[in-house]
Formats: structure tokens, sequence, C-alpha cells
């Protein structure tokens, strides 16, 4: 049992001492159950500026979430306040309805032990130290720039961010911690020219506080890439359609890996008949190809101590030199499929239950330069960036382009448009010839009921054959 002095070693707020300690007290009484309780508060502000028009909201949003295990089953209560009484109410609530829905003895939730931390992440330059004004001003430059060509008909601007507390207590003895900022912005553009309709979107974030700026260059530089992205695409051409060699650049190749491959190794879809079910230890990819799910690594949107079950997030190897080796995992997951824990559970908010997620994902660089894909190449294509797709858990997946260019003769040429891409994941991953030396990580947000911020990315990747969907 823990005592107030024993918390305030990890120099949480005073409310939040008290919700922690009585939960747990009252949680250790009920017998044959594994409950954990999170407190979350995330102070946010968002700025938008549509068609010129800016909007400017701030707010903050609290509250506890309780989950119980009692004989396999699970009941699941949240509150929008933090306080004592509804931590007990939320206790009484989860608890009385995993006892309503009482199964029998099946795998509870693999416990990972005591322990006590609070995790805060370096800042570089706090979002608190800046002004809203200055927020303003910096994206009012950006819709300047975005706003002056003739051919621009429609503009967004999406900005976010949030210095993120959260809290997790349970009953095996753990009690930990973590702080974090976010920011995100999302800019997009769509166009019209000689009865060509095109779109260009970017997007770029940090957990380092107010950076997104120092990482692309200003308000300008990044308008000035947004309108050349999609002046490229009005002037584009329609591709041909077959089977040709296509590279991938970083930003597709983290698409690539998350959407049509980093789902797949989730342990819920692997549990229902993903196509890695049954995989592990065998190739999947080219010897060539490694892909990881990293939490560790600097600035990311998925980087972060501890995930929303409390347990230490640590690396995943998917996928070593082509062979599959691990998956993600919650403590459920891992508990039916005598998998580790891997820290790959996460919730949108405490309003939610935590799903298995994905984090950073992403391909590990190679040796090869650019120049050295495309030199044999006798015609391909070269795709930058995509605009979605589908996945299926057989592996099959269709992915549309946003931004793509002819290769001719070794050299990348005009850009193309209405572009898309086909084909099985397992196949195209073993069809990879060439991983490139270079890398960069991406910013976004994932929808599976529910949204979180991850990141993805990789080098760049040339695969042999893809079937590339265009005229015929």
């Amino acid at each position: 049992m823990f005592r107030l002095e024993a918390l305030r070693v990890l120099s949480l707020e005073a409310d939040v001492y008290r919700v922690l300690e009585r939960f747990i007290d009252e949680a250790s009484r009920l017998s044959g159950v594994f409950a954990e309780l999170r407190v979350e508060r995330v102070r946010f502000s968002r700025i938008s500026i549509r068609e010129g028009v800016a909007e400017v909201s701030s707010g903050i949003d609290q509250g506890i979430a309780v989950r119980v295990f009692y004989r396999g089953a699970a009941g699941f209560a949240s509150v929008s306040r933090v306080s004592v009484d509804d931590a007990l109410y939320a206790l009484r609530t989860a608890y009385s309805m995993a006892r309503a829905m009482n199964r029998g003895e099946q795998p509870r939730p693999v416990e990972v032990g005591g322990l006590r931390k609070h995790y805060r992440h370096p800042v570089k330059r706090s979002i608190d130290d800046v002004s809203v004004d200055e927020k303003v001003r910096d994206l009012e430059r950006l819709d300047s720039i975005v706003s002056r060509p003739r051919f621009v008909k429609s503009r967004s601007i999406w900005y976010y961010d949030a210095v993120e507390q959260r809290y997790y207590a349970s009953t095996e003895g753990r009690l930990v911690s973590e702080e974090r900022e976010v920011s995100y912005l999302a800019s997009s553009i769509f166009g019209l020219e000689n009865g060509v309709r095109g779109s260009s979107i970017m997007v770029e974030g940090s957990i380092e506080g107010y950076t997104i700026w120092d990482k692309t260059g200003g308000p300008e530089k990044f308008g000035e890439t947004l309108v050349s992205r999609l002046r490229s695409q009005l002037e584009a051409k329609t591709p041909r359609a077959g089977r040709f060699p296509v590279v991938l650049a970083p930003e597709a190749v983290g698409v690539f890996v998350h959407e049509a491959f980093g789902h797949l190794a989730e342990a819920d879809l692997v549990a229902s008949g993903s196509v890695l079910q049954g995989m592990k230890g065998r190739r999947v990819a080219s010897p060539l190809v490694t892909i990881v799910d990293d939490p560790t690594v600097k600035d990311g949107f998925g980087t972060f101590m501890f995930d929303d079950e409390g347990v230490e997030a640590s690396r995943v190897v998917i996928v070593e030199r082509g062979v599959h080796r691990e998956i993600m995992t919650d403590r459920l997951h891992a508990a039916m499929l005598g998998e580790r824990p891997t820290g790959n559970a996460r919730a949108e908010s405490y309003r939610h239950p935590p799903l298995v997620r994905m984090r950073n994902t992403f391909m590990l660089p190679g040796d090869a330069r650019l120049e050295e894909m495309l030199e044999d190449i006798d015609y391909g294509y070269y795709i930058v960036s995509t605009s979605g797709g589908e996945t299926s858990p057989n592996g099959s997946f269709q992915v549309g382009v946003r931004e793509a260019f002819e290769i001719v003769k070794g050299e990348i040429g005009e850009p193309v448009r209405n572009l898309s891409i086909s084909g099985n994941t397992l196949e195209t991953l073993l069809n990879i010839d060439m991983v490139g030396r270079d890398f960069k990580l991406f910013y976004g947000r994932c929808g599976k009921g529910q949204v979180v911020f991850v990141s993805d990315g990789g080098p760049h990747v040339r695969v042999k054959s893809m079937a590339v969907g265009g005229r015929v």
C-alpha cells in the first residue's frame, strides 16, 4: 500500500496525490481484481485560418479513466472531473461491469510489477513562452504566401499545441507519470488551372515545444514548398498503367510502412488473423529491410516513456533483415499470445480504453544513394507522397498518390497525376532491391476507432516492380 509521503517523489499535484492514494487503497481491497487508473490533463490551444479568416480557441480537458479486470472480463468507466469521489465512483462502476460480464477464468493482463517514476520530456522552447499573437502572426505569414498564386482556389491552415500530463496507478504497485508538449501544423491548398484540379498538403510536428518553424525553415519556405507542390500537380500528365519499377521517397515509405504493413503487426489484428499470423521467424521481406516501431527516437509523435497501461515503452523490431521477429502488444494480448508487453497500448483520451497502436514506425536506412536507384531504370515512377488508401488483413493494399514523377532513362522527369499503386504488402516488401542511406521522420494522426498522434518514415526505397494505375 502506498502512502502520500512515497508519492511526493513524483512531484505530482496535490489533488492528484489524493486520487492516486485512495484509488490504490480501495482497489487493492477487491479480491481477484487487476485494476488501473489513468488521470489525464491536457491544456491545449487551436488556431485555424480558413480562406484568410483566423479562429483561436483554448481549453483544458481533464478526467479519470478506470479499468477493472475480473475473471477474464473487463469493465471500463471514465469521468470528466479529477477528485477522489469521482475516482471511487469510476472504480465501483468498472468493477460492477466486470462482474456482470464474468465469463469464467480467462487470461488476465500481464503484470509488470511495481514502479514509481515521473518523466518530463525536455523542450527547446516551451509553447507557454510563445504568445498567441506570435503564433497567429506566424500562421498569417504562411497564409499570405499560399494565397498569392491565382491558381490557388482554396486554402486551410490548422495549428494545435498542448501540454499533456498523464498519471497511471495500478493494483500491482505501479505509479508513473509523464509530461510532454506537442505541437502540430497541417496546411492544405487546392488549385484549378486549365481545367486541371490539384491539391497539396504538408504536415509538421514536434514534442520539443514551439520548434516547427525551425524545422521547416520558416513560414515562407513552408508556404513556397506547399505552392510548388501544387503547381507541379496542375502541370502534371496522366501516367501509364502497368507494372513498373518504383522509387518511393521517405514520406511515401513512411505511409506504406504504417498503413500497408504496421497495422498487420498490431497484436489485436494478428490475433484476428492478419497475414502475419504464424509468420514469426519466417521471411516476409527483402533481406535489405528492417522495420521497427520505436518510442525512443528523438522528437517523434510516438515518443514517450510509458504507454496508457503504465508499461515502459520499448522498441519493437517487427522485421529484421527481412525476417518477421516481433509484434506490437498491450498487456492483454501479450497474455493471450504469450508475448511480452511492448508498451503499445494507447488511448485517444481518458474517455477511451487503450488499444494496440503504433508509435514511431519506420524502415531503417541502408547504404544506397538515390542516384544509384534511378540510374538503371529505363521507365518507372518516383513517388513522393500519397493521399490515403485501403489495406486488408490479407495484405492487399491500394493507395492513392498525391505527388509523383516519371523516371525516364535514369532521371526524374515530368510530374504525373491521378496515379495509384496497389499490390500485396509482403510481395512488395520482398521486391525491394535497394534501400537508401538517407532517413526522415514524418508526423500525423492515425485513426483506429480512436485518433492518436503517430510518426512514420524511412529512407528512399526501390521496388523492382509494382502495379501502377493510370491510362492504358
